[in-house]
């Protein structure tokens, strides 16, 4: 979800500015030279799958995958998002860079949340619980970041409830295609490949 320049408040960009960078700080420590391409790899797949976006206004609809990135990363998913928006936003003007503090927590949090919550049965549980631990990540990913989206518009100006409430019924469809396509990803790779999903990056 890409909300645009000039649309939040001061206060609400500097702490989204903050926090992102203390996630990418801690986020950075936990990336070595193992991990590395798979934390290029789903910077990329983020990146692709984030570009077809439906406006809604000041914000946008798309797939995000940033369940699956946050199962596979961990706290490695905050600099892999972050460098994926700033290019979005350099290339293609989705967002833009004095938003892009509070972009990237709004994505990579949940994605934070999903790995605590949903990688271990992801990666220890049955074929059955591996789906819906995928399922949910996807699912609750999405709508955690819209939720958060949302909330940032909110505390930018009551001019922004109505968006805000948009938002969130916009992206109810899409949590349930990311659910299932997550759900499906994370139950191919640890049948075909287990060791991508690699180890729990806390």
């Amino acid at each position: 979800m890409h909300i645009a320049d000039g649309v939040l408040s001061g206060p609400v960009l500097a702490a989204g500015a903050a926090l992102s960078a203390g996630g990418t700080a801690w986020g950075l420590r936990k990336i070595n030279v193992e991990n590395l391409p798979r934390t290029g790899l789903l910077a990329a797949a983020f990146f692709v799958a984030s570009l077809v976006h439906v406006p809604v206004g000041p914000s946008s609809v798309h797939l995000l995958l940033n369940g699956l990135v946050g199962i596979m990363l961990g706290w490695a998913a905050f600099p892999a998002i972050l460098v994926a928006l700033t290019l979005q936003a350099i290339l293609f003007q989705f967002g833009g860079l004095t938003v892009l503090g509070v972009n990237t927590l709004n994505v990579a949090l949940p994605a934070i949340f999903c790995h605590y919550l949903l990688a271990r049965p992801v990666r220890g549980g049955s074929r059955l619980v591996c789906m819906l631990s995928g399922f949910s990540a996807g699912a609750l990913s999405v709508m955690l970041t819209a939720a958060m989206t949302a909330l940032s518009l909110y505390l930018s100006g009551d001019s922004f409830i109505s968006t805000a409430q948009a938002l969130l019924v916009a992206h109810l469809p899409v949590a349930a295609i990311e659910g299932v396509f997550t759900a499906l990803v994370v139950a191919y790779l640890r049948q075909v490949r287990s060791q991508a999903l690699g180890s729990l990056l806390i």
